[in-house]
């Protein structure tokens, strides 16, 4: 008898929280800087520091307009020569940048305008790279990525799995592999050979809703400011020097507080992403990401005005279906 969609949902949550799911993800926005220059640039543009990056190492940042307001998220990972160790001494021969595809014009833009006069080369790594990502507490096993069991999230190393070279990153969830775009479906079966369950988007967003982390385009967008969305102590540096935006975002962390914060909801039923969300009479916010965990029942994130503090209820949509605002990440208790 043919497994049905509740079967199969089942089944890849399994593997998402007790083995190793998997999930292409290649179409996520890829760049590489390389050139002597790339790291001082990078860091001029970005919130987070970098001229301490390393081969091996790698940072989450946001890249802003002058009002300090995101035009979009970034993973920056270091790569080094082939062979190299994490950590070791010198600059990166490569700094390749992975940022969701709806913010990618917005960072080659940013790049292509402000590289003048820096030692910068840009590439265009979308359509040639490609990106697994897997999910589970035996995704380092599943990968072989021994090195990075105990690494920081970000942490890199170039690999060969299955005959294929890759680059193993490590994730807040597992471990992603970035290579050769013609390779990715060799590479796919290889991990499946191994017992990685190949999971759906919708499935793996159900973790990343859970544990509080925004989405830029879904949770966040070209009016958030950093600190709204509960990105200052993952993606912003407040010893650095000189960033496009960092006066805003500066002075609303020493001297201001956010409008907006991101928050979770409890739902009595599932909500449509973009529905608005009331308290009282006066809209306070929007639905963000929405899905239903199998331990938590429909649960969404949502940038909602400080005054619908964790503990409140608000109604959602026109239906006024009630919801209730609480910290995040989200418990089971």
């Amino acid at each position: 008898m043919a497994a049905t969609e509740t079967d199969l949902a089942g089944e890849q949550q399994r593997a998402l929280r007790e083995g190793c799911g998997l999930l292409d993800r290649s179409e996520r926005g890829k760049l590489a800087l390389t050139g002597g220059g790339a790291l001082e640039f990078l860091n001029g543009q970005v919130t987070n520091e970098l001229t301490d990056l390393r081969p091996g190492e790698g940072r989450y940042a946001a890249f802003l307009t002058a009002k300090g307001k995101m035009l979009g998220d970034v993973r920056i990972l270091a790569v080094g020569a082939p062979g190299g160790q994490a950590g070791e001494q010198g600059p990166p021969t490569e700094l390749l940048l992975d940022t969701e595809r709806t913010a990618l014009q917005a960072l080659f833009d940013m790049i292509r305008r402000y590289k003048v006069g820096f030692d910068v080369e840009l590439h265009k790594r979308t359509v040639q790279r490609g990106l697994l990502s897997l999910i589970g507490p035996a995704a380092v096993a599943t990968s072989g990525a021994d090195a990075l069991g105990d690494a920081v999230e970000h942490a890199n190393a170039a690999m060969d799995i299955a005959g294929i070279e890759a680059l193993a990153v490590r994730s807040d969830v597992g471990i992603d592999l970035i290579c050769d775009a013609a390779y990715t479906e060799r590479l796919a079966a290889a991990l499946v050979e191994r017992g990685a369950v190949p999971v759906s988007e919708a499935a793996a967003e159900v973790l990343r809703v859970e544990s509080g982390r925004p989405r830029f385009g879904v949770d966040m967008d070209d009016t958030t400011i950093p600190q709204e969305a509960a990105l200052n102590e993952r993606a912003v540096s407040f010893t650095k020097g000189c960033y496009v935006g960092q006066e805003t975002v500066a002075r609303l962390f020493y001297r201001g507080k956010p409008n907006r914060h991101l928050r979770g909801l409890r739902l009595s039923a599932p909500a449509a992403t973009g529905e608005e969300l009331h308290l009282g009479e006066r809209v306070v916010g929007h639905v963000g990401s929405s899905v239903v965990s199998p331990l938590l029942g429909p649960i969404a994130l949502a940038l909602v005005r400080r005054e619908a503090e964790p503990g409140a209820t608000v109604t959602v949509g026109e239906s006024a279906m009630p919801a209730v605002v609480t910290a995040l990440p989200f418990t089971s208790g």
